[in-house]
């Protein structure tokens, strides 16, 4: 009898022991898994050369009103469309004080006889998609060139087409330069010229939808005196067209 109750007594003081030590191995693996993920969604970040430096600002933009709804869902034959975007444009930062330095200042083109308007109407500061506010010029590659009057630090270009309708220009290039004649440093900051059709060089771009936002471009800082457009056509007609174009700059240091 005693010899039984011993062993009984042993059995059951072993499977306490084990039962405890797989308890605690329990507790120990719970203790190591790492918390929940308190990880908010991804919003859109502020473009910019230095979206983290907290000298930049908001680029304020006075927006005209829209001709339309939307942006078309079908894609034109042979572009090279960006892909739709969703919810608003995210800001673009820049230093305090950058402001519109383009406003008034004299525009030269190519096509020296346009078919409508006139080149005065690219810096007037009217981007509303009605007649008289743009400037057309004939088919093929055209540039219009805006002449700053001194040399800037660039941080954005913006730019309205056409946007009384919808459509996509081609070949769309944006190079600055330090002489009228665009010899000397010239460099690239846009060209959505995928097939090199226009002689400018590929482009890594993209071709996009006119709306009333414009195509609003990250300079990065280039500093410059001189602002030259290309565009070849759209894809409502051969015709190329300027509504507006806005450069926002700093005076160069």
């Amino acid at each position: 009898m005693i010899r039984n109750s011993v062993v009984r007594w042993l059995v059951c003081t072993a499977a306490v022991l084990v039962f405890g030590l797989l308890w605690s191995g329990v507790v120990r693996a719970q203790d190591k898994k790492p918390a929940a993920s308190q990880t908010q969604p991804a919003q859109a970040q502020p473009e910019g050369k230095q979206a983290g430096d907290p000298k930049l600002v908001r680029l304020e933009l006075k927006l005209p009103r829209p001709a339309f709804k939307g942006t078309p869902t079908n894609v034109p034959p042979g572009t090279n469309l960006e892909p739709p975007r969703k919810g608003p444009r995210p800001p673009l930062l820049a230093p305090p004080g950058t402001k519109n330095v383009a406003a008034g200042k004299p525009v030269t083109a190519s096509d020296r006889e346009p078919i409508i308007g006139s080149v005065k109407a690219v810096t007037d500061g009217d981007n509303e998609a009605k007649e008289g506010s743009y400037v057309e010029f004939g088919p093929g590659k055209q540039w219009i060139q805006i002449d700053l009057k001194q040399t800037y630090a660039i941080h954005a270009i913006l730019i309205w087409h056409f946007h009384m309708s919808a459509r996509v220009y081609h070949d769309v290039v944006v190079q600055v330069a330090d002489d009228a004649d665009f010899i000397e440093n010239v460099r690239t900051v846009f060209n959505n010229d995928h097939d090199n059709s226009s002689g400018l060089g590929v482009g890594p771009d993209k071709e996009y939808w006119e709306t009333y936002e414009g195509k609003l471009i990250d300079a990065k800082g280039v500093v410059a005196r001189y602002v030259r457009l290309y565009s070849k056509g759209n894809t409502a007609d051969d015709q190329n067209h300027y509504t507006e174009v806005e450069v926002y700059g700093l005076p160069a240091q």
